[in-house]
């Protein structure tokens, strides 16, 4: 399929009915893995992620930063914020690289094996004191994929903590199958559409504090969020998506997929060359 085919960022909640998706956790199966310890791969198991990866040394990350700054400015001056960055890899060859990283793509393998797609890059760009929170939600529910056997790259541009509203895991929640979610409000200040009550009682609260370079990767089924930044920094982070090549796109998300790793047997992804 050509890259050119038209997909929405976020299906609405009719087309997304319309979709048969298989949304139960599927542990990943590796028994020897290459760059992940056998310990990682079961945490990734048990608690729906792993994080504080080491990826980019403080030179590299600083010149990724550099690119990231220059990007978000231009955004900025033809309207755009800094969340609107959607499917960069498709339109940007740095972005496009960091989906190929083979650093990164290693440890996903591990996690899915070896053929792996990268079909999502979109960066979560909290300005100081920007008031804007991302809610308690579930990757898988905006996505018209299936079987859920997709993970997210959170890379770090900027260090993230609690000051700064890094992104909150709450552990083992991705066990639980798709929960029942709401749609926000404007009132809420969200920067996403769905948000799930009493989220916190499916599990323990973990903060996913990262350097700049690192990275951490959950399950798209595990419940993650974050505060408002209320700091004076920023909190820049770019999510890459990846996904078993078994996984089937309905809505021509099929088209931004990039074979990252082994092959694509079924010829059902993209496969769109570095822009």
């Amino acid at each position: 399929m050509s890259s050119s085919t038209s997909f929405k960022t976020i299906p609405d909640e009719a087309e997304l009915a319309e979709v048969k998706r298989d949304l139960r956790f599927h542990p990943s199966q590796t028994v020897t893995p290459l760059t992940l310890t056998r310990p990682q791969v079961q945490q990734f198991n048990d608690q729906g992620f792993i994080k504080g990866l080491s990826v980019f040394d403080t030179i590299e990350i600083t010149k990724i930063r550099t690119y990231v700054d220059e990007l978000l400015a231009k955004v900025s001056a033809e309207g755009g914020n800094s969340y609107s960055i959607s499917s960069a890899h498709l339109t940007h060859g740095p972005i496009y690289d960091l989906v190929n990283n083979p650093r990164i793509v290693a440890y996903v393998k591990d996690l899915l094996g070896e053929n792996v797609i990268g079909w999502g890059s979109h960066f979560f760009c909290k300005m100081p004191h920007d008031g804007k929170a991302v809610a308690w939600h579930q990757d898988a529910s905006y996505w018209p994929l299936s079987p859920s056997k997709t993970v997210t790259v959170w890379l770090a541009i900027d260090d993230a903590d609690t000051e700064n509203a890094c992104m909150r895991f709450i552990q083992g929640s991705h066990w639980k199958g798709q929960l029942t979610y709401c749609l926000s409000s404007p009132e809420e200040h969200n920067v996403l559409s769905q948000s799930i009550d009493n989220a916190e009682s499916y599990g323990e609260v973990i903060n996913d504090q990262l350097k700049a370079g690192q990275i951490s990767i959950h399950s798209d089924l595990l419940l993650h969020g974050s505060k408002p930044n209320e700091s004076d920094r920023r909190r820049c982070g770019l999510t890459i998506r990846y996904c078993s090549s078994v996984v089937r796109a309905a809505q021509g998300w099929n088209a931004k997929g990039v074979v990252v790793s082994g092959k694509d047997t079924s010829g059902h992804w993209g496969n769109p060359g570095r822009p």
